[in-house]
């Protein structure tokens, strides 16, 4: 989100178009990575111990053929280690001149970079292509999780790919999980990973902070 002065926040549906429009998508791209890249550190230096933070690439960025330089001079200026960065990728750009892309993907990977593929279901994935992409991690489409338990809904295909992404070793994740039949299908059918407004709406850094505490505190109180 972009905390805007006058406006308030602003959400990415309406300032990314006009970003890509502008072409100040791909240092706009950079800045938003160089800045979840220095979380990562100051929350591994504070002590938390943050899995991993997912940050998306826009087609411009993936298409310069600059990415992998990108990532490994912002790891270094931050000192994040790259096991803590996931970069998500939407089907339709991967797909894009995909044996090119590949090559990039590989080269990201090898760096200690988890790779997720974004709106999974929106596109057109060639299943032979999808087994060649090193990728980690596969993300459902919004648009299928929504209509998820409900008549004439989306569930069969849910069920289709977590069980194809499970087959090849993929985490699972559900975008826009936003209602409890939703968040109780998935868990049914063994979905790894769930994110949307039911988890927590977006959070301001410091917040997260202070959310992420509270959870941990009550996760080991459970443990123990």
């Amino acid at each position: 989100r972009w905390q805007h002065p006058q406006r308030g926040l602003v959400s990415p549906v309406e300032f990314i178009p006009v970003a890509e429009e502008t072409g100040l998508i791909v240092p706009l791209g950079e800045r938003v990575l160089k800045a979840a890249c220095a979380q990562a550190t100051a929350w591994k230096s504070a002590g938390m111990q943050i899995p991993r933070i997912s940050v998306n690439v826009s087609s411009e960025q993936f298409r310069q053929g600059s990415l992998v330089q990108t990532l490994e001079q912002i790891l270094a200026e931050t000192k994040a280690e790259a096991s803590q960065l996931m970069i998500e990728i939407t089907e339709g750009v991967i797909m894009d001149n995909a044996d090119a892309n590949i090559e990039v993907l590989q080269a990201v990977k090898a760096m200690g970079v988890h790779l997720s593929m974004d709106d999974f279901g929106t596109g057109y994935s060639s299943l032979s292509y999808l087994n060649r992409f090193p990728i980690d991690e596969l993300k459902i489409d919004r648009s299928f999780v929504a209509e998820v338990a409900q008549p004439g809904d989306y569930s069969a295909i849910v069920s289709a790919i977590i069980a194809m992404a499970h087959s090849m070793r993929l985490i699972v994740v559900a975008e826009g999980v936003e209602y409890q039949h939703q968040l109780q299908f998935l868990r049914s059918q063994g979905c790894d990973e769930y994110q949307g407004f039911m988890i927590s709406k977006p959070v301001p850094s410091e917040e997260f902070s202070a959310l992420f505490l509270a959870t941990s505190a009550t996760a080991r109180e459970i443990e123990n």
